[in-house]
């Protein structure tokens, strides 16, 4: 018998070949062990089990041939490195954690294993989830495998490396400003934020209540709709949208301006192709965007950190106390931004207030374009910049110019990161430099399932995707 590619056209296909015995879930976690054993040096994994995926493929196997079916019966996925797993340490990246051992799953885990799902292992992080670049001295270094000296971006990194190498079919990582979003259009793969709150949050170690959210990284949409299906429980069918007539928002101020010459040709590129496809493409404001973005986000994060944090340890019962957590920090970005924040007691509740009021006024401006302009979803560049070199600083160079990391990766996702909305990016094609770019689509609120029929009938007329060419 065959062993099946990595290179499977999707989760359904892979799912229906083993559920029509052509492969055997033992036979396809064998291709996945040998391809990991001979791409670690990508840093993907930060824990990784051989014999505990062939354990879970065997069991699978014996449940298929006693007649049970699940959706992802067999099908091994990946999860950050911030999600409990039982059998699986936690160590969110930092040294604090490392080898702590969860006595539950969290809750999106449960929801997998109740699929079928395998775990294949714990996928490599930026420190704590705040950063980018997924430069992690604590945990190693990950690393794009579309070229090896490049970031793979983050907090999700390692997921976003995992399924662009084919190591793994798809993942499940965390994304607060970015962290899905950005390190699936650096990597060339799919990456949907769900709405707040679609998603439970229970056993993943947070940063924010009101931003976190847990979200699917695979090679399509249908793949994201399908997991989102297993995460949320909505199966409201996923039909390709019709294209024609169809009103998409382009936001030129801000998402639109001061791109990569690569991005820019790519991003237009497709703009041309949904054109002629039927789509009507429609410039929208956004009015006080970047002023209200910029008074919600990091005060939020701050707060909800060291609250949320505090119960998530107590919770674990690890045995950490936030303080030791702060004070082991081993990346300097990441111990440059929190043990100030704690010496200094956290952020005030007056300031945390005032955040939130600054949220609201966010989200009525993103209600009110997508009313008044008549249009189902924004379209933009996910990230202004292709990836950029494996580095320990906290700059890059962007146009010229020598800039933050942080908020230049995290631009054009941040905002609808703090307004809460679902939010997707599509591999839109590979720049001249022959790295891949994303084509970002945000939503109303809640409008999930419709945003991604809307993605998957964009994926149809964009380049067809492939895994890195390792």
């Amino acid at each position: 018998m065959n062993l099946p590619s990595p290179d499977h056209p999707s989760l359904a296909a892979l799912a229906s070949a083993l559920s029509r015995r052509e492969i055997s879930s033992s036979e396809y976690a064998e291709t996945l062990i040998s391809r990991t054993a001979a791409h670690a040096g990508l840093g993907g994994y930060v824990g990784f089990d051989p014999e505990l995926l062939r354990a879970q493929a065997r069991a699978a196997d014996k449940r298929r041939s006693a007649g049970e079916t699940a959706p992802l019966l067999g099908v091994p996925v990946a999860l950050k490195d911030n999600i409990d797993a039982v059998g699986w340490p936690t160590s969110a990246g930092t040294t604090a954690l490392l080898g702590y051992r969860p006595a539950r799953d969290a809750t999106v885990t449960e929801r997998l294993r109740a699929a079928g799902a395998l775990i294949s292992g714990k996928a490599n992080m930026h420190e704590l989830a705040f950063g980018i670049t997924n430069h992690n001295r604590v945990t190693g270094i990950a690393r794009n495998p579309w070229a090896s000296d490049r970031i793979p971006g983050g907090s999700s990194g390692g997921c976003g490396v995992l399924v662009a190498a084919g190591l793994v079919p798809a993942a499940i990582g965390t994304d607060t400003g970015g962290s899905v979003r950005v390190p699936a259009a650096l990597c060339g793969i799919a990456g949907l934020r769900p709405t707040v709150g679609r998603v439970s949050g229970q056993g993943i170690a947070p940063i924010s209540s009101t931003r976190d959210t847990a979200g699917p990284m695979a090679r399509c949409v249908d793949d994201l709709a399908l997991l989102d299906t297993v995460l949320t429980g909505d199966a409201e069918p996923i039909a390709p949208a019709s294209l024609a007539g169809l009103r998409l928002g382009l936001p030129r101020a801000h998402f639109w301006q001061d791109l990569d010459d690569g991005v820019s040709a790519v991003a237009h590129a497709a703009l041309e192709r949904l054109r002629d496809a039927g789509v009507v493409l429609v410039d929208v404001e956004l009015p006080e965007l970047n002023a209200h973005n910029e008074a919600a986000g990091f005060p939020i994060a701050f707060y909800e950190f060291i609250q949320g944090m505090t119960r998530y340890l107590g919770d674990s019962a690890s045995g950490i106390s936030l303080a030791e957590l702060v004070a082991r920090i081993g990346n300097e970005d990441v111990a440059g931004v929190l043990q100030p924040l704690l010496a200094g007691g956290g952020i005030p509740q007056e300031a945390y207030a005032r955040a939130l009021a600054a949220r609201k006024q966010l989200q009525q401006v993103y209600a009110k374009a997508f009313a008044t302009c008549q249009i189902q979803a924004l379209a933009f560049p996910t990230t202004p910049l292709t990836a950029r070199a494996v580095s320990p600083q906290d700059t890059v160079e962007f146009n010229g110019r020598q800039q933050p990391s942080f908020p230049s990766f995290i631009r054009n996702t941040d905002p609808g990161s703090n307004a809460g909305i679902p939010g997707l990016t599509l591999p839109a094609g590979l720049a001249p430099d022959g790295l891949p770019v994303g084509l970002a689509l945000d939503g109303p609120a809640h409008s999930d399932r419709r945003l991604l029929s809307i993605a998957a009938a964009i994926e149809r007329i964009l380049p067809t995707p492939t895994l890195a060419p390792l």
